[in-house]
């Protein structure tokens, strides 16, 4: 190895309105110039926000980031229910502007209160569940009957950031979450307990896990230099753990390598002399066993 960077990466990516996150995915493989990209999760078309994305042999860290928490700003507008949650499917409730006067602020800061912390959700039909082995969203879009089961979520932050009057009522909140979390629910759930219904109308995610927003990269042909180094990534979601040379061989041909006690307890970034990740691994009597390796020989000048 010559030098201490490795091809792929993980590419943040801000998820313009209007398109879906298969058609960013599209065009990342175009601009990156390879047909091996992966995501961490996708929005709807209509949000915006955060995709993780990942390239090359770094769609193999996916799996270690699907699972990670999640901040959104969204605008809820009470009100109006319609039949997917938010502002793209039917009406199908509408309140009184006399129902919706007398919904006050201390009303929704209570209910938003009952909607914080571990909760029991039932998901939007028109989610990607899997019913049967087919997406919930298809089923309903096909006009099926469908019936979801409720799960539980954690919503540890849920915050009211304004209240607006001005046509009907809508809220701008702030949500951190669990991932699984669906906000169109939130903004569902939030309109039942106060009588007047609710749905979604904007949405935008700001943060997944480590990774905010701001580090997002343009959509254009400097795509892969802006992805971060597996190592980067690696490290900033566990603790890093340092190879020699020889561990690095011998982690990379399946065997176990001794490390010595005193390690943490659950998966640690294995990282190379030169810095690059030789892989996800977990350490166990003294001795590390690869999760999911990474091709070191990737690594160039």
């Amino acid at each position: 190895m010559t030098g201490t960077r490795q091809s792929g990466g993980i590419v943040l990516v801000d998820k313009p309105a209007g398109i879906t996150s298969h058609d960013v995915v599209s065009r990342v493989r175009r601009l990156a110039g390879t047909r091996k990209v992966g995501h961490a999760g996708t929005l709807d078309p209509a949000a915006t926000g955060l995709l993780l994305l990942g390239l090359d042999s770094s769609t193999r860290l996916l799996t270690y980031l699907v699972g990670l928490d999640k901040e959104y700003f969204a605008t809820i507008r009470l009100g109006i229910a319609t039949s997917t949650d938010d502002a793209e499917g039917e009406v199908v409730s509408v309140a009184s502007d006399e129902a919706l006067a007398a919904v006050a602020e201390e009303g929704i800061r209570e209910e938003i209160a009952a909607l914080t912390g571990r909760i029991s959700q039932v998901p939007s039909t028109v989610s990607a569940i899997k019913v049967d082995g087919k997406r919930a969203y298809a089923r309903a879009r096909a006009g099926e009957t469908v019936t979801l089961v409720a799960r539980e979520v954690t919503v540890s932050a849920f915050e009211l950031l304004g209240i607006d009057r001005s046509a009907g009522l809508q809220l701008r909140v702030r949500v951190e979450c669990s991932s699984g979390t669906y906000i169109r629910a939130l903004a569902r759930d939030l309109g039942e307990r106060l009588g007047v219904g609710g749905s979604l109308s904007e949405l935008r995610r700001t943060r997944i896990g480590p990774f905010a927003i701001d580090d997002a990269a343009p959509l254009d042909e400097s795509i892969r230099d802006a992805a971060l180094a597996p190592a980067d990534v690696a490290s900033r979601l566990y603790p890093v753990l340092g190879l020699s040379a020889e561990q690095t061989v011998d982690l990379s041909h399946g065997k176990r390598v001794q490390v010595g006690e005193g390690h943490p307890s659950g998966p640690l970034a294995a990282v190379t002399p030169d810095g690059a990740l030789a892989g996800i691994v977990e350490v166990s009597d003294g001795a590390a066993k690869t999760l999911v390796n990474f091709p070191t020989a990737e690594v160039t000048g």
